[in-house]
């Protein structure tokens, strides 16, 4: 069922995922909170309280690190970007699950998410790139860089992960909160606390239920540099859903009066802005709700809506920015 609405300009403020719980006889809840890839996690369940979980939880998140960080120098896929030919994943656990979730998504939006796309996010000023100075665009430079992007570069065999050129380069951050959201899901669920809620810089997965009713979550109103966060919207996560959220309102920069977003088209090699400003995925893994809402940016609100009514293991929820300045939600959520 498709749904469109507009949102007033005033909205209610944003809602607590996490409201404690005074009522006799419900479970009481604990929270733990820390720094994960580049951001923070922040886990609440509900029961009694587990000794020593605080540690577990980092051990656990640095072991990913020692994997798929692309900001930790001894990372296996900080070797493979240095590598010519690549890098053996023999003894890792994590590589590979991302790698066969990045290869269906890719087959999936046929191409709009690429993992190979760093070389073009680079060029535009984002993961670790220089900002543009100008408007002006070096098409020998950006051709040079969309030369060196494609998930057919690769090539995964004998344990042994192959790239075709030598810059070619992985970035599976579109995917990574989502992964260790899911991790920490089943590790609180092998501890004996399966009514959860894991957040890892705004990517969430609920275990159980909140007391019996579901756990819930606000989706932020896309405003740029806004001073204070608003919601757009409150979202129920039934048992064992997973939501992600991707947008443009947070990591842009302007030149000569254009604004520079980080969604690129691996496609095309060019920075896509278009109307969908936020695009939140639902699905029963966060790891797949992540690497989806990527590719929602990148494909436009038609697009991002024909992938996921086509889709039954997702669910969708886009803010779009109209030409009159407000916003519309369309939604695939029952109401």
């Amino acid at each position: 069922m498709r749904l469109s609405t507009c949102v007033p300009a005033l909205l209610l403020l944003l809602l607590c995922a996490c409201n404690a719980f005074e009522d006799d006889g419900y479970l009481p809840a604990h929270r733990i909170n820390g720094e994960a890839m580049g951001s923070y996690y922040r886990i609440t369940y509900l029961g009694e309280s587990l000794p020593g979980l605080q540690e577990s939880v980092d051990s656990l998140l640095e072991a990913y690190n020692l994997e798929l960080s692309p900001w930790v120098e001894e990372s296996t896929i900080s070797r493979f970007n240095r590598s010519d030919t690549g890098v053996t994943l023999a003894g890792t656990l994590h590589f590979v699950p991302n790698l066969e979730l990045a290869g269906r998504v890719v087959r999936a939006t046929q191409g709009a998410y690429d993992p190979t796309v760093g070389p073009l996010v680079k060029f535009w000023g984002f993961g670790g790139g220089e900002q543009r100075k100008t408007g002006a665009v070096d098409t020998v430079a950006l051709d040079s860089a969309r030369a060196q992007v494609g998930f057919g570069l690769l090539r995964f065999d004998d344990g042994f992960l192959h790239k075709a050129k030598p810059g070619v380069a992985l970035d599976l951050n579109a995917s990574a909160k989502g992964y260790g959201v899911d991790l920490l899901s089943e590790l609180l669920t092998t501890r004996g606390r399966p009514n959860h809620l894991i957040d890892i810089g705004g990517e969430m997965r609920a275990g159980g239920t909140k007391n019996g009713q579901p756990w819930t979550v606000a989706i932020r109103l896309p405003e740029e540099d806004a001073t204070e966060v608003a919601a757009a919207g409150v979202l129920p996560l039934e048992k064992g859903r997973a939501i992600a959220t991707s947008g443009n309102y947070l990591n842009f920069y302007e030149v000569e009066g254009e604004k520079y977003s980080h969604t690129i088209d691996p496609r095309t090699g060019l920075v896509e802005r278009n109307a969908l400003l936020s695009a939140s995925i639902l699905a029963d893994d966060c790891a797949t709700a992540d690497a989806f809402a990527t590719a929602c940016m990148v494909l436009g609100p038609a697009g991002a809506l024909e992938l996921v009514e086509g889709n039954d293991e997702l669910e969708g929820y886009f803010l779009i920015g109209g030409a009159d300045g407000e916003l519309e939600v369309v939604t695939t959520l029952e109401d």
